[in-house]
């Protein structure tokens, strides 16, 4: 059993070789740029202000790691999706994820968080298909499931089946339902 409420920063990383060189599994989080990666890790984790939340996108420039109990390293990545300001967040995220996903042997999932108030993108397809031919698993996490209603998650669902995504693979939470990230701290605990 993890305790989840036991999780610490441990330090952000520019590249995998600052990357901290423990045994843990590794839990890749990627998404949008502002989906709410750290707001996401603070509920996971029942801490407040353990990962930084900003309104403004592009914050998260680094990866992110968080020693979950002694069992495991929660990994937020850079966003993508946004640029501002002469600064290119999808080249910086596509540079450290081609690293990352070479040379990392101990990721066991990556969450691909999402916003369930929007459909997916093509940055969210590209994704999606990356970790499919590369055969890696991975669960789609839809974010801010308490702003949508019945009628526009099941246009959602109809929309992630009609790109050819398995249900099963798809996670719904809210950070105002706790309750909703049972599911999700189930299938990190396998």
């Amino acid at each position: 059993m993890i305790n989840f409420s036991n999780t610490s920063f441990v330090k952000s990383a520019q590249s995998l070789k600052d990357a901290p060189q423990g045994l843990f599994p590794e839990v890749l989080l990627v998404g949008r740029s502002n989906v709410g990666k750290s707001s996401l890790i603070n509920a996971l984790c029942n801490k407040k202000n353990l990962a930084f939340t900003s309104s403004k996108p592009g914050h998260t420039r680094l990866l992110n790691y968080y020693n979950v109990d002694d069992k495991l390293y929660l990994v937020d990545a850079p966003g993508y999706g946004y640029a501002k300001g002469g600064f290119n967040l999808d080249k910086l995220f596509g540079e450290m994820m081609d690293d990352y996903f070479s040379k990392v042997t101990r990721l066991k999932v990556v969450l691909v968080l999402l916003d369930s108030r929007r459909e997916l993108n093509e940055d969210d397809i590209e994704i999606i298909n990356y970790l499919e031919e590369k055969n890696i698993n991975y669960r789609l996490v839809f974010t801010k499931v308490d702003k949508i209603n019945q009628s526009e998650k099941h246009k959602l669902n109809e929309n992630i089946k009609s790109v050819g995504i398995d249900l099963e693979n798809v996670i719904y939470v809210s950070i105002l339902k706790p309750r909703t990230f049972e599911l999700l701290r189930n299938v990190l605990e396998k």
